[in-house]
């Protein structure tokens, strides 16, 4: 069973971590190919957050964002494959985070190519970020019951004196 378990952890951080990898060796003086892709993305959302919150954002440096996202994948995908939790924390974060702004289905009407595209990777980040919540979950929840097992110990009835 425990084979089983790290073969698992170890394909489904291969997502990760073989895309972080290809960042990384693509990461040139301009950030690469993802900042490329990237950098019009993080415009639109700043403006829309801007619009929305009535507070002009700083400017964030697309090729930072990038490095950043290296990291996020590259670290919680090696500490996932062991099993340690802070890493499938860091791959959720990433998640979050990135989603919304690399795959901005609503800025496209369901007519458009671009639109069944984003959505559909959209809704697979989503499905990596509840197989990631279920990690988390099953994770927290072990932990919580081997703690209690050891504080019930069972006790052993004391003899009767007769």
């Amino acid at each position: 069973m425990g084979f089983f378990s790290f073969l698992g952890r170890v394909l489904f951080a291969s997502l990760f971590i073989l895309s972080a990898w290809q960042m990384f060796n693509d990461f040139g003086a301009d950030g690469g190919p993802a900042a490329k892709e990237l950098a019009p993305k993080l415009g639109l959302a700043k403006s829309h957050l801007s619009s929305r919150l009535g507070v002009a954002l700083p400017d964030i440096e697309v090729k930072q964002v990038v490095s950043a996202i290296v990291a996020l994948k590259g670290l919680g995908g090696l500490l996932f494959v062991v099993g340690n939790i802070f890493g499938a924390y860091l791959l959720a974060f990433y998640l979050v985070v990135v989603s919304p702004i690399l795959y901005d289905f609503y800025n496209y009407g369901p007519e458009d190519r671009q639109f069944s595209l984003l959505l559909t990777e959209f809704l697979q980040s989503v499905a990596l970020l509840g197989a990631l919540l279920f990690f988390i979950g099953m994770k927290n929840s072990r932990t919580t019951s081997s703690s209690k097992s050891s504080n019930l110990k069972k006790r052993t009835p004391k003899p009767k004196a007769a």
